[in-house]
Order: C-alpha cells, then structure tokens, then sequence
C-alpha cells in the first residue's frame, strides 16, 4: 500500500484544502453527481466509469503518488465550518529545473459556486506554490466564454497571456482557450522608464 510521506494541508479563512481520502468517495461522487450539469459543459469528457468506487480510488492512489513525487498537488476543498467538500483545487504538471512552474486546475460543487470560496483556495494554493514549493509561474487555462472563471483568475492576480487554439477536449469538443499565468517576481506592466 502506497504511504503518504509529504503531508499537505492548507488553511484559509473557511476552508481546509488536503489531499483526498478514500473515505470521500461517497461524498465526492454524490457532488460530482449532483453537479453534473452545471460542470460538464467546461470539463473534459467524463468517462463512462467516472463516478464509481474504482475510478476513485485511483484517483487517491494518482494523488499520492503525484504529492510523493512532486509533480501533482490535488487538493479537496473542504469547508471548515462543517466538514463538508465543496470541491477540488490541482496543481498539476509540475515542471522543475529552469522551468519551475505548474498548472492550476479547479472545480466547484454547484451549491458551493459564487460564494468566494474559490478565491480562498486559489489565494492559498498560490502562496503555497510560491513560497513553500519555490515555483516561480503558475498556469491556468479556462474556455473564452467561462466569464466566471476569467472573472476569478484575473481578481486573484492571474494576468492574460494569450490563446491556444484546441487547447484540450472539453465535453467531447476540442476548444480553444485563453491563458492566464501568475508569476511570483510579476513585473509585467513595470519599466524603468522615469
């Protein structure tokens, strides 16, 4: 049985973020479940098996080993007041050496949505990449007409990069999408112009 050795646990204001548990399946798939509608418009594909016990638990495994090996950070969301998950934030693809940078990745139940709770999580998941992890840019992609999701990366300090064209699948489609970055020293905007 694979052991977790880095423990990860972030603390907002209302939310405790850590790595998933196989005992949150239940609840994970009764909100993936109930949220459908509403998440996968702006999500890849879900496989026919999405939702079942044996997807999950490789999904717990996949996050154990990606938080031992360094190249994942998938966290779930839990909100503090009552224990109850809300929903996921990933730090994904982690590329060291002179790259030093991830991609972020999130999701919200639909009954959680608007209520700045993602904000909370992003803010934290930035300072902990930055500051605990040393990376120094951090990625995000969303499609042009999520304007929530735009909305949310760019009021947490995200700044507009540019398009990619068929960027990934998304509900069976290839899709473009604009590209947001944050950088730990962001100095875009600044000259030495007096």
């Amino acid at each position: 049985m694979l052991r977790m050795r880095r423990k990860v646990r972030l603390e907002t204001e209302r939310l405790t973020l850590r790595p998933p548990a196989h005992s949150d399946f239940r609840t994970w798939a009764d909100l993936r479940f109930d949220s459908a509608d509403f998440l996968t418009k702006w999500e890849p594909t879900w496989a026919a098996n999405h939702l079942t016990r044996k997807a999950f638990t490789n999904r717990v495994y996949w996050a154990q080993r990606s938080i031992n090996g360094d190249t994942a950070l998938p966290l779930f969301m839990e909100r503090r007041a009552d224990g109850a998950l809300i929903g996921a934030i990933t730090l994904d693809n982690i590329r060291r050496g002179p790259a030093q940078c991830g991609t972020l990745g999130y999701w919200v139940g639909q009954e959680y949505a608007r209520q700045g709770y993602m904000g909370e999580a992003i803010a934290a998941m930035v300072h902990y990449a930055f500051e605990r992890m040393d990376l120094s840019r951090l990625e995000a992609a969303c499609l042009p007409e999520n304007k929530a999701s735009r909305g949310l990366l760019e009021r947490s300090g995200f700044k507009y990069e540019g398009v990619a064209q068929a960027y990934l699948q998304i509900d069976g489609r290839w899709r473009t999408h604009v590209l947001y970055s944050a950088l730990r020293m962001d100095r875009r905007g600044r000259t030495n112009a007096g």
